[in-house]
């Protein structure tokens, strides 16, 4: 009788890549066991191949498995390395996602404002307490950068927008919201120009909520600053709601 694996059955693997599993299992393994940290060096692979049992190949292929999620780092000439371990996997597999179809797009994209806000929602009294003089400072000048570019120059509005936002959380000082905030917002970036209808009244309402949120932190209120931050999500729930009856109306 043949095997489940050659038989095609549900859920049946080839060994081979049941093999390459193992050996990106036992590279992950050997990171958390040797307590290694981003940049550090991981063993030739000649020493991986020992250490694991496992092929050349087996071990070219989980590497570059990992490397593709950024658990590792090949540079050419030198070696592999332990990766920044950072969220890009996540960002191109959710943009794959809200690209995929229109529906998949809208469903993401507000599936990321509510994460996005929740974010910084939960996290208000402590970004409102820690934000220095210097970093209120210099949300301001995003808020001023944003106010000069204009949505019309978007490379320079999305840009403030972004920092604005990297530097709101970062006297957190904590990377994984700082990643996962990030993470979010770059999705973001991708795939709302795929939405129609963003206005210069849209554009006045997300800078005037920029501003706002400034002000809230500045003031030390965190009611008023909870407040700018719905205020500053809300064109762009508006702008997917619409998108998505013109989307009804057309289908």
């Amino acid at each position: 009788m043949a095997s489940s694996a050659r038989s095609g059955a549900p859920g049946a693997k080839p060994a081979r890549q049941l093999l390459r599993q193992e050996v990106v299992e036992g590279i992950k393994r050997y990171i958390l066991e040797e307590r290694l940290h981003p940049g550090d060096p991981l063993p030739t692979e000649t020493a991986l191949c020992e250490a694991l049992g496992a092929s050349r190949s087996s071990v070219r292929e989980a590497v570059k498995i990992l490397n593709a999620l950024d658990i590792v780092e090949v540079r050419h000439g030198h070696g592999t390395y332990v990766g920044r371990l950072s969220l890009s996997a996540l960002v191109e597999s959710l943009t794959f996602r809200g690209l995929l179809s229109p529906g998949d797009d809208f469903q993401v994209l507000a599936d990321l404002v509510d994460v996005r806000e929740l974010v910084e929602r939960g996290m208000a009294d402590r970004i409102v307490t820690r934000l220095s003089s210097d970093q209120l400072d210099a949300l301001e000048r995003h808020v001023a950068d944003m106010r000069d570019q204009g949505a019309g120059e978007a490379g320079g509005f999305v840009e403030a927008d972004r920092a604005f936002h990297a530097l709101l959380v970062e006297p957190l000082g904590n990377e994984l919201i700082e990643q996962l905030s990030m993470a979010f917002w770059d999705v973001y970036a991708i795939v709302a120009p795929h939405l129609d209808g963003f206005t210069h009244a849209d554009e006045a309402e997300t800078i005037t909520a920029h501003q706002n949120i400034v002000d809230a932190a500045r003031a030390g209120d965190v009611a008023a600053f909870m407040k700018s931050l719905g205020e500053h999500y809300a064109p762009v729930r508006r702008r997917i709601s619409e998108a998505r009856a013109r989307d009804a109306e057309r289908g």
